[in-house]
């Protein structure tokens, strides 16, 4: 029987990106046949693999699914969570494959979550080397100076020392009480957006993603899913091979 990358099994079970599997393996998590794994490490779907403990069932998939998700304020982008917090795999408990986010927003934030079973689309949207556009619409409860806008479309130097690339900013409310910016990223550090504001003094009061690339959250409901339309896919795949 064929071996394939663990990573790439792990990806296609469904279980996680082969990003993540590679991490997984990095941190010694992952094992087969009770022998810890290296990364370019092989196996068959007929070798026993666990993760942190846990069986992963290597069997062949059913139809891949693409899926969006309106993330409403107060979910985690966690499977589970130990603090007992809503997670967003909870609002997906109709969905009868196992599916993992691709990427993630903080459990403040909201709006456009993707979802699938396919590892190899899963890394080919979130690989930093892609640039796939993410657009937030950000209000804050100040106005927004030029300097301000100024330095976050050039970029800025956020908490651990590293600059963000240039950002589009476009400002739809400015007023002394409230400012509601739409800001366009092309990289994905962590709690990209808020920090970003923090580091030219401004406070982020609500944060929603309303795309990612040329996929916009339109008209769905918070708390609500659908699957990705075909043409969507493909548009996904055409604005990820289009690096910079």
């Amino acid at each position: 029987m064929e071996k394939i990358r663990i990573q790439k099994l792990l990806a296609d079970a469904g279980y996680c990106s082969r990003r993540k599997a590679e991490e997984f393996i990095s941190k010694g998590l992952v094992f087969v046949n009770g022998r810890k794994a290296s990364i370019g490490d092989k196996a068959t779907i007929k070798d026993n693999i666990t993760v942190s403990g846990e069986h992963i069932a290597l069997k062949a998939r059913k139809a891949k699914l693409y899926i969006m998700l309106n993330k409403p304020r107060g979910y985690v982008t966690t499977a589970s969570d130990e603090l007992g917090r809503k997670c967003v795999m909870d609002l997906l408990e109709d969905v009868e494959e196992r599916v993992y986010p691709i990427g993630r927003l903080d459990r403040n934030s909201e709006g456009l979550l993707l979802f699938t079973n396919d590892g190899d689309f899963a890394n080919m949207i979130m690989h930093p080397s892609r640039h796939v556009s993410k657009t937030y619409r950000v209000t804050v409860p100040s106005s927004v100076t030029e300097d301000q806008l100024t330095s976050l479309c050039a970029g800025v130097k956020l908490d651990d020392g590293s600059v963000t690339q240039p950002a589009t900013v476009d400002v739809e409310i400015n007023t002394r009480e409230r400012s509601v910016m739409r800001i366009t990223i092309h990289e994905g550090k962590n709690r990209q957006i808020r920090r970003m504001c923090e580091a030219v003094g401004l406070e982020v009061a609500r944060l929603r993603r309303t795309s990612i690339g040329p996929v916009k959250l339109g008209m769905l409901k918070p708390g609500t899913w659908r699957e990705l339309k075909k043409e969507e896919i493909r548009a996904l795949r055409e604005a990820s091979s289009k690096r910079s």
